[in-house]
C-alpha cells in the first residue's frame, strides 16, 4: 500500500455549512434543486469505506455529493489513498451510460481540483445489502444486474469496437493503480497468510482459517485468478460490484460507486455479485428472528442468483450475435458454409469460460469477506459469535469449493443445486 499521497494545492474537504454555496455556482445544480441555497438542506450520509458523501435537498429536488479523501475512511490518515479515484469514477460512468442508460445515476458535474462529483440522488433507493440483511424480496435484481454486466462489458471491449479504441480507454484508466494494489492486496494474497490486516471469528473459525492458509490447491487457484485480474483486459470492468454498490427499489436497480474501474476480467465483475448473493444466502439463519423463518428467503437469494447469470449469458450472447463488429471474432471472416457454427461454438466456449470464471471470483470476494481486511454488514451482523462463525463457516465450505473445482460446474442450476450441501458440510 502506498505510504504517501500528493493532495494538490487548493484541495478541501467539503464541510455540511460551505457545500451549498459551491454548488449554487453550478447552473445546472442550482436549477435542480430550486429556490435559494439558504434553503437547501445539507447533509453527510457516507457510510462506505473510501469517501464523503452528502445528500442536498432543495425545494424542487436533490443531489447526491460524493467527494474523494486523500485516505481510506475506514482506515483513517494512516491508510493514505489517491484522490485520482474519483476521476476513474466519473470516466467510467461517461464510458458506459451510452450502453446502460438509467442503470447508472445521472452525472451533474465532476470538479477536477475538489475530485467531487455532483450526480443524481437516488431516492427512495435503498442499498441492495440492507435491503438483504431486511429479508426483502427485489425480484427484478437479478435479472437487471446480468444484464447490466453484460451490456457495459461487450459494449468496452474489442468484440464491440476497433482495438484502437479499446486501447485508448485501456490506457486512460491503467493509472488506477492504488484502487486496483487493493484488490491484489485485499482479495488475492492477504486472506491466505498472516496479515495484521486480517481478521476473523475467533476462537470459532482459527482451525478453518488454518486449514485456508494451509491448502496448497486453494492458494495456486487464487494465485492464478489473481495473475489473470491482472493480465486479462476483456473489457472495463467495475471492479468492486458487491451488494454495497447497487441501490434498489422493487422496481429499479441503479450501480453505483464504481472508482475501482479499470480494463480487467469479466468474470470478476459476474463474480463480485454472485459471492455477495451467497453470503447473503449465508447468513440468513444467523438474521432469523426464529429457526427455519428465512427458509423460502434463502430460496429466493438463490433463484436471483441464476436469474443473474441466465440474463447476463442470454444478453452477452445476443449483443455478440447481434453488434459483434470488433476486431475479435472478426465477423468479415464468418461468411463461408459452416463458419456460423464455427463462431457459435466459440460464443458457447466464451460463456463456459466467463461461467467458471464466475465461481472462482466469486470464490475469491467470500474467502476475503470472512478472513480478510473489511468484512461484509450481513455476517458481521450477527451478534451471537458462535452462530456467526457458522454462518461463516458455510461461506468458507462454499468458496474453497468453487475455488478449487470451478471448472466442474457445468450450469448454474448444477452449481447452486450444490450449496446447501456444501454449506452443510
Amino acid at each position: 500500500m502506498n505510504t504517501t499521497t500528493t493532495v494538490p494545492e487548493g484541495y478541501r474537504t467539503l464541510e455540511t455549512g460551505s457545500l451549498a454555496g459551491w454548488l449554487a455556482t453550478l447552473p445546472a445544480v442550482r436549477e435542480r434543486l430550486g429556490g435559494a441555497p439558504e434553503r437547501w438542506a445539507v447533509r453527510e450520509v457516507g457510510d462506505g469505506n473510501l469517501n464523503l458523501v452528502f445528500r442536498v435537498d432543495g425545494p424542487e429536488g436533490s443531489v447526491c455529493v460524493k467527494q474523494a479523501l486523500p485516505y481510506l475512511r475506514v482506515a483513517g490518515p494512516s491508510w493514505p489513498m489517491t484522490l485520482e479515484r474519483a476521476y476513474y469514477e466519473q470516466r467510467y460512468y461517461a464510458a458506459v451510460a451510452p450502453h446502460v442508460g438509467a442503470a447508472i445515476p445521472q452525472v451533474f458535474h465532476y470538479d477536477p481540483a475538489r475530485y467531487a462529483i455532483v450526480m443524481e440522488n437516488l431516492t427512495p433507493h435503498v442499498i441492495l445489502r440492507r435491503g438483504l440483511i431486511a429479508g426483502h424480496r427485489y425480484e427484478h435484481v437479478g435479472r437487471d444486474l446480468g444484464d447490466y454486466v453484460a451490456r457495459a462489458g461487450f459494449f468496452t471491449s474489442d468484440l464491440a469496437e476497433p482495438f484502437e479504441r479499446k486501447f485508448d480507454r485501456i490506457a486512460s484508466f491503467a493509472g488506477n493503480t492504488d484502487l486496483v494494489r487493493i484488490s491484489v492486496d485485499l482479495i488475492f494474497t492477504d486472506p491466505y497468510l498472516e496479515h495484521p490486516r486480517n481478521r476473523h471469528t475467533r476462537p470459532q473459525l482459527d482451525r478453518d482459517v488454518a486449514a485456508l492458509r494451509g491448502d496448497a490447491e486453494a492458494k495456486a487457484a487464487a494465485a492464478e485468478l489473481g495473475r489473470r485480474f491482472l493480465g486479462e483486459t476483456r473489457a472495463l470492468i467495475h471492479g468492486d460490484l458487491h451488494s454495497g454498490s447497487i441501490m434498489v427499489t422493487d422496481a429499479d436497480t441503479r450501480v453505483i460507486d464504481p472508482e475501482f474501474a479499470f480494463y480487467g476480467p469479466l468474470g470478476f465483475d459476474l463474480g463480485a455479485f454472485l459471492g455477495n448473493l451467497v453470503l447473503a444466502w449465508c447468513a440468513q439463519p444467523g438474521l432469523a428472528a426464529h429457526p427455519g423463518e428465512r427458509e423460502a428467503y434463502r430460496d429466493w437469494i438463490l433463484a436471483q442468483a441464476k436469474a443473474f447469470w441466465t440474463a447476463f449469458h442470454d444478453r452477452f450472447l445476443g449483443l455478440w450475435r447481434e453488434a459483434g463488429r470488433g476486431d475479435a471474432w472478426p465477423i468479415a471472416m464468418f461468411r463461408g458454409p459452416g463458419d456460423e457454427s464455427a463462431l457459435e461454438a466459440a460464443r458457447r466456449r466464451t460463456l463456459d469460460a466467463l461461467f467458471a470464471d464466475m465461481l472462482g471470483y466469486a470464490a475469491c470476494k467470500m474467502i476475503r469477506r470472512v478472513v480478510g481486511f473489511a468484512h461484509v454488514a450481513d455476517l458481521d451482523g450477527i451478534a451471537d459469535p458462535a452462530l456467526r462463525a457458522r454462518c461463516e463457516r458455510s461461506a468458507l465450505a462454499i468458496a474453497t469449493h468453487w475455488l478449487k473445482r470451478r471448472q466442474e460446474s457445468r450450469s448454474i442450476d448444477e452449481a447452486l443445486a450444490a450449496v446447501p450441501a456444501l454449506a452443510a458440510s
